[in-house]
């Protein structure tokens, strides 16, 4: 069954744009902003297993009712990146915001309601993947926290490397 947003689906605010939970009414606006913006797409099934598995870890940003960005993420069960232990991983399994409102803050305040939402799921730390040349996602993760943790060689299909980068999610974090 489709729901339609509601205002309290609404986790955080950005100048004029809306942090939600995602809907299913939704996917098309995100599969669009996914294709538009990275060489990595999914098929329709992946986002909806996402958003049915964590659905508050599925946020988009919208300004005026129009989806400009999202972050979908799950939790995984295994080896730390920050230590030789077992933990729960957040992992950021892609972040897109359309570039024509790009640095507004629309990334850091999904990434950071993302964070929270991944810590009521139990998650200790947080993981990503970025591309080597990203250049300005790499700027934001660091300055969100994250550290680069090792390179994965050959990481994308077209053969371009990528950086894990991870941070442990503290107590405060979401008071940040």
């Amino acid at each position: 069954m489709e729901r339609l947003s509601k205002e309290e689906d609404v986790v955080a605010t950005v100048g004029d744009y809306k942090i939600k939970v995602f809907s299913a009414d939704k996917l098309a606006d995100v599969m669009r902003i996914n294709k538009t913006c990275l060489p990595e797409n999914y098929p329709s099934s992946f986002f909806i297993y996402l958003h049915q598995n964590f659905p508050k870890a599925f946020l988009i940003a919208e300004k005026d009712g129009e989806v400009v960005g999202y972050i979908m993420c799950r939790v995984e069960y295994g080896l730390s990146n920050m230590g030789i232990k077992l933990t729960r991983k957040g992992h950021v399994v892609s972040i897109a915001v359309m570039p024509g409102h790009r640095r507004k803050g629309i990334a850091t305040a999904l990434l950071r309601a993302a964070e929270k939402a991944l810590k009521e799921y139990g998650a200790k730390e947080m993981m990503l993947e970025v591309r080597v040349s990203n250049t300005p996602a790499i700027s934001l993760y660091k300055k969100l926290g994250y550290k680069e943790v090792k390179v994965l060689k050959r990481y994308y299909s077209d053969g371009e490397d990528a950086y894990l980068m991870a941070k442990e999610l503290e107590e405060d974090d979401d008071e940040k």
